[in-house]
């Protein structure tokens, strides 16, 4: 049953997704593009990628067969040329260091951690040491808040890409309105401060202490909406922006938590990680599954050039002058909550929120999923 359930919300998310995501489209074309969607989902298969335009430059396939699921993603911040990726749930607590030809250059173990589900990874470089920080987080939860806490795991990249075992330092974690399934994490590349994003049909965006505690559970305050089902973000190198992706796209957000532009993303078998270009100009993207490929995703015109610029007196985003000064000394690290008066006049909409639209979405979906159970239930009788 616990199966059937999982399988029925996927349906309520696709349907709800393929909506937003293709408005224009003729309504039979619509109807019959759903209609194949939900009997994949039914079946038990993963949503596919909304069609999208091909924009995006394939850099290379993981070949190494031990990347089977490659679920986080993120650039070494002092190798050049070397990615860090790692597998899904039940897979053992390692990552991999991959070189541009797609050939695994490294494998790290990582002692004093364990797997439960790793479903995303950030890089940064320290500004004070000039090491690289390496986050692992544990934080899949497919029954939305089993666990009565969740991990995320720091450690120091090593100096050498040499196969070796490295030493992890947990930090545990609990939302503060109830545990739920994520599979985002971004890591501010000035303050190293520590963002979880929620997979949900009304996500949000999660932050961590300034400071972390080994010796207790940390809270993560929700500050922020996030889209349906989002299943990756990063942090710009220069921290700018930040993107969060789902199964059908990536949307660019500023660093108060307002949608800069949405990006297209190549089809892929099942869209799972997302990471900037070190030059900030570009997405790289990838996919679970054997011999996966990473693109490589300039962002357009218009999105470059809407990026807030760092501001180098506090090496920290600034600010647009129509916001209070308390607005922006809450907003400078990362994205942050606005008062009720200024959310309900910016609109839920423009923060990635839910409108009077997207809940009539959700109700048909609903619908949708109960005709659905309907329909298994009678044939399984």
């Amino acid at each position: 049953m616990g199966d059937l359930l999982q399988r029925t919300l996927a349906v309520a998310c696709v349907t709800c997704a393929v909506t937003c995501a293709v408005p224009a489209v003729p309504a039979a074309q619509a109807a019959q593009t759903q209609a194949a969607q939900v009997a994949q989902v039914a079946q038990g298969a993963r949503p596919l990628a909304a069609s999208a335009d091909d924009t995006g430059e394939k850099l290379f396939t993981f070949r190494d067969r031990e990347i089977t699921e490659s679920s986080g993603l993120a650039v070494s911040p002092t190798h050049p040329g070397v990615y860090y990726t790692h597998n899904d749930s039940s897979a053992e607590p390692k990552f991999y260091a991959v070189g541009a030809d797609g050939r695994t250059r490294a494998t790290f173990r990582v002692r004093g951690a364990e797997a439960r589900d790793w479903e995303a990874m950030a890089a940064r470089r320290d500004l004070t040491t000039g090491r690289g920080v390496l986050w692992f987080a544990d934080i899949g939860d497919n029954l939305d808040g089993a666990w009565p806490d969740i991990s995320i795991y720091k450690v120091m990249e090593p100096p050498t890409l040499r196969d070796a075992t490295v030493t992890a330092v947990r930090y545990r974690f609990r939302y503060e309105d109830g545990g739920r399934n994520a599979e985002g994490i971004m890591a501010h590349p000035r303050t190293g401060r520590l963002y979880v994003v929620s997979k949900e049909f009304a996500g949000s965006v999660y932050v961590a202490p300034k400071t972390l505690r080994t010796d207790r559970v940390n809270v993560l305050r929700k500050v922020a909406a996030a889209p349906l089902m989002a299943t990756d973000a990063a942090y710009a190198p220069d921290g700018s922006s930040y993107v969060i992706r789902t199964y059908f796209s990536a949307t660019l957000f500023n660093p108060s938590g307002e949608t800069i532009a949405k990006v297209s993303m190549p089809e892929l078998k099942q869209a799972e990680t997302i990471a900037f270009a070190p030059d900030g100009r570009a997405l790289l993207v990838g996919s679970e599954g054997p011999a996966s490929p990473l693109y490589r995703v300039p962002l357009p015109d218009r999105a470059l050039q809407a990026r807030a610029p760092a501001d180098r007196s506090t090496d920290r985003p600034s600010q647009r002058a129509s916001q209070r000064p308390s607005e922006r000394s809450s907003r400078q690290e990362g994205p942050s909550d606005r008062s009720a008066d200024a959310k309900k006049a910016a609109g839920e909409r423009e923060r990635g929120g839910l409108s009077a639209r997207d809940i009539m979405i959700l109700v048909l979906a609903g619908l949708l999923a109960t005709a659905v159970i309907g329909g298994i239930a009678r044939r399984t009788r």
